[in-house]
């Protein structure tokens, strides 16, 4: 393995931490609004949208953590080439790809969970009529 391979990885780990960043800060805008718009008085179905939030929440913070570790490890892949201890690099670059793994499926778990929240929605929607 070359000091290219997990280098390979810097530009995709960088967008993905992008992405749960902006999916973060649209969570915490929603939950501002809904605080702002329900007050004192919450109705049952935001209650339901409130447990959704804080597991969305919670995965986000987790994709996030094993994204960081999968940067770290690729980066400490590239020093172990770099210092040419290979069998040391190809064991991080190989645990860097196991955290982006964990990452992204959690990342596919918040997006079920996030289907959810829409289909709350759809819900509260229906009972107005």
């Amino acid at each position: 393995m070359t000091l290219t391979t997990p280098a390979l990885l810097f530009p995709a780990i960088s967008l993905l931490l992008l992405a749960y960043t902006n999916r973060f800060l649209v969570l915490a805008q929603l939950i501002r609004q809904l605080n702002a718009r329900e007050g004192e008085h919450i109705r049952p179905f935001v209650v339901q949208q409130i447990d959704n939030l804080k597991k969305r929440i919670r995965l986000i913070r987790t994709m996030q953590v094993w994204g960081v570790v999968s940067f770290l490890l690729c980066t400490l892949a590239m020093f172990a080439l770099f210092i040419q201890v290979n069998l040391v690099g190809t064991i991080f670059f190989g645990i860097s790809l196991v955290a982006l793994i964990i990452s992204l499926l959690t990342s596919l778990y918040e997006i079920h969970i996030s289907c959810d929240a829409i289909a709350i929605e759809l819900e509260s929607i229906g009972q107005k009529k």
